[in-house]
């Protein structure tokens, strides 16, 4: 039964992410660190290619003694969490979490949903219960509040700076230029092409007139659909 689930959760992930506009290809959020903790590995993989192509960073865990020991050396904006594992549960693990990072995002996934349990986990500050076949839709809302409430929803201004940043690397790189010709094509310094790729610096239009014709193509090609 275990192996049918995991199966029928990675097929959903997959199918209805195909189908879904991401979040990247909306606009608007920005890329979240998210740990996930299940110790069926059909369940970790689905939820690291759903993850993934949505553009967030994903690390695995199979169990809550591997997340206590994750989440004290990395920094997550997310914890996603089986609920029913070997050793220490879900709700266990939780209890943990917020004993060494409040400002964690918990998600709690489980096939046998109680209302015990989701009495218990909403106590304990949890951003989400979900069942498992997880809902895609669901799932991408529970993201996007999380992200929202820490503040990670780009500004529009923000998501032009990414896409100017993203199209001027992508270009460079397929002319097999690096930053130092480019620079002597355009007169502007490496470290400033740098951190317009980077999107950490507006480019000035003239910046830009200088950096599409060093690139052999037209200014609004560098704005993609904006």
């Amino acid at each position: 039964m275990r192996s049918d689930e995991s199966q029928t959760n990675r097929k959903s992930a997959a199918e209805a992410s195909e189908l879904l506009p991401s979040p990247a290809e909306r606009g608007g959020q920005a890329q979240l660190n998210v740990l996930v903790v299940d110790d069926d590995p059909d369940v970790r993989q689905a939820l690291t290619d759903f993850l993934q192509r949505d553009g967030h960073c994903a690390n695995t865990v199979e169990n809550a003694a591997q997340a206590i020991e994750t989440l004290r050396g990395g920094s997550y904006h997310v914890c996603i969490t089986d609920l029913m594992m070997p050793g220490q549960t879900g709700l266990e693990l939780l209890t943990q979490i917020r004993n060494i990072d409040d400002d964690v995002a918990v998600i709690i996934l489980t096939g046998f949903p109680t209302l015990d349990t989701a009495a218990e986990s909403i106590r304990h500050g949890v951003s989400a219960y979900l069942k498992k076949p997880f809902c895609i839709i669901e799932f991408r809302a529970a993201l996007e509040r999380i992200a929202k409430k820490k503040g990670l929803v780009l500004r529009r201004e923000d998501q032009l700076h990414q896409t100017i940043g993203r199209i001027v690397r992508e270009l460079r790189k397929e002319r097999q230029l690096t930053l130092k010709q480019m620079s002597r094509r355009t007169g502007l310094s490496v470290s400033l092409l740098s951190q317009i790729e980077r999107a950490e610096s507006s480019a000035s239009v003239s910046s830009l007139f200088k950096i599409a014709t060093a690139l052999d193509v037209r200014i609004p090609e560098l704005f993609g659909d904006f």
